[in-house]
């Protein structure tokens, strides 16, 4: 088995920004991703902008430099890769860690489809984006329904019916309807959410005003059918002729994934991942948490600009522990 001082769990950039920390403090490390570099960021709709300047979302002392104030998904997939050969970062891509376990006196044993590693200590930094909130109801297996939203091509001329009044369904509403789309939105509250970008706020609010774009508020989808699906409105049950369904209801941590490798989720409503806040390690001793994984099904608690100082801060409790080197010890 390959021994290292670190496995991080994720390469996305607060994973990657774990790895740039072990390389600084001479640790050996390996980042493991069930998907490419920053998987997530790789999944976002393609003509996506950060709401953060580029100089936010820097790790490592490697310069982001975009061409307008705010980066596009395209400048961040080349930016991160450019940190990863620039700290020569150990990444495993495509290999999906499906199980670790605690060795006693030895660390971690942990699993992939490839092969068993044994690592001193452990960081998750998974992130969210990989599990969407299902809406439960029948018909959502259906072939139309979509959780994720790449670009408004495929969808011209149809009819389209987006659920959610945060950013993403803005953001696919008005990009789907400026294609061509004929779009329907289904929103759960009686207005759009206080945090919709300031600069999609007019646009979408306008256009729902003069009627390009039919919204339903204080509503919810009961039933999804083949060309159609029925809503209950504050008025009744609607039902409206469909073709897609973009349901942009949000994400959640892995937590069958955390709990298999035993760490605690708090109950709901919060379902936090356990972990002490400054040092950010779990119940299980030597196993941290990083990034957006800590906040649970608060998923907007924490981002790339103010989870970079986790690696910090994880290094530093590794540190004040270690102990001299020993033969065939992995720090």
């Amino acid at each position: 088995m390959d021994k290292v001082d670190i496995i991080i769990v994720g390469a996305g950039p607060i994973g990657l920004t774990c790895g740039i920390e072990a390389e600084r403090r001479g640790l050996t490390h390996l980042i493991f991703d069930k998907g490419c570099i920053v998987n997530s960021i790789f999944h976002f709709p393609i003509n996506m902008t950060f709401f953060s300047t580029s100089e936010r979302l820097e790790i490592g002392n490697i310069p982001f430099v975009s061409h307008g104030e705010r980066p596009t998904r395209r400048e961040a997939l080349e930016y991160y890769r450019r940190v990863v050969q620039a700290w020569g970062l150990n990444v495993r891509t495509y290999e999906q860690v499906t199980d670790l376990h605690p060795q006693k006196g030895r660390g971690f044993r942990v699993d992939t489809p490839r092969g068993h590693y044994i690592a001193r200590r452990i960081i998750i930094s998974t992130g969210f984006y990989d599990i969407p909130n299902l809406l439960n109801v029948p018909g959502e297996e259906l072939p139309k329904v979509r959780h994720y939203y790449d670009e408004p091509h495929p969808y011209v001329y149809r009819s389209l019916a987006v659920i959610g009044g945060a950013n993403s369904a803005v953001q696919v509403a008005l990009e789907t309807y400026r294609a061509g789309a004929r779009v329907t939105m289904i929103v759960r509250e009686s207005e759009l959410g206080a945090s919709v970008k300031y600069w999609l706020r007019p646009d979408i609010e306008n256009r729902i005003s003069e009627g390009s774009i039919t919204v339903y508020f204080n509503s919810i989808v009961r039933e999804i059918h083949p060309d159609s699906l029925v809503i209950a409105t504050p008025e009744g049950l609607v039902t409206l002729p469909n073709d897609f369904v973009f349901a942009m209801t949000g994400y959640r941590p892995d937590f069958e994934f955390l709990r298999r490798i035993g760490v605690e989720i708090t109950p709901p409503p919060d379902s936090r991942p356990v972990h002490d806040p400054d040092t950010l390690e779990s119940n299980v001793r030597d196993l941290f948490l990083a990034g957006v994984v800590c906040g649970g099904v608060n998923t907007s608690r924490w981002f790339i600009e103010n989870a970079r100082d986790h690696a910090d801060r994880i290094f530093d409790t590794i540190a004040a522990r270690q102990v001299p080197h020993q033969e065939g010890s992995t720090g």
